[in-house]
């Protein structure tokens, strides 16, 4: 379980410096969490959110975990128009009809790797330059 603070290097910005998060709610259930950045304005957010929901039964229930964050600010083309920005990763794992998280763990190092690698490198690169990160921003194929 996460503390209630994110402040150990947890989360980085894309220049690899660390952001701290304080946790601000417990969603529904206590299936979801909304952490807010320390230093974020009071007009602007900055906001990690984590939630899992469960479908199906048996051997067909699933959890359809996420992990995501939005930040608000102030469009760069006419420095007035207020924006959001928002990133999730989502794994749907049958977890009905496993017995370890191996083969999920295998897909979100998949994941991880093509967002934060280029091939020849072993460091993380957060800038986005990795193969994937890459294409996410830059809408390429």
């Amino acid at each position: 379980m996460l503390g209630l603070n994110l402040n150990t290097n947890e989360i980085k910005n894309e220049s690899g410096t660390e952001q701290e998060f304080q946790h601000l709610d417990w969603g529904l259930n206590n299936r979801s969490r909304e952490f807010a950045l320390i230093t974020e304005p009071y007009n602007l957010q900055h906001r990690l959110l984590i939630g899992h929901a469960e479908t199906g039964v048996g051997l067909k229930r699933r959890r359809r975990s996420r992990v995501g964050f939005r930040l608000d600010s102030i469009s760069t083309v006419d420095s007035v128009t207020p924006i959001t920005t928002n990133g999730y990763l989502v794994l749907d794992i049958p977890v009905g009809a496993m017995t370890s998280t191996t083969i999920a763990a295998r897909v979100l190092a998949n994941l991880g790797s093509f967002i934060f690698l280029d091939g020849s490198a072993s460091t993380l690169l957060y800038a986005g330059t990795g193969t994937g990160g890459s294409c996410l921003l830059n809408g390429g194929l």
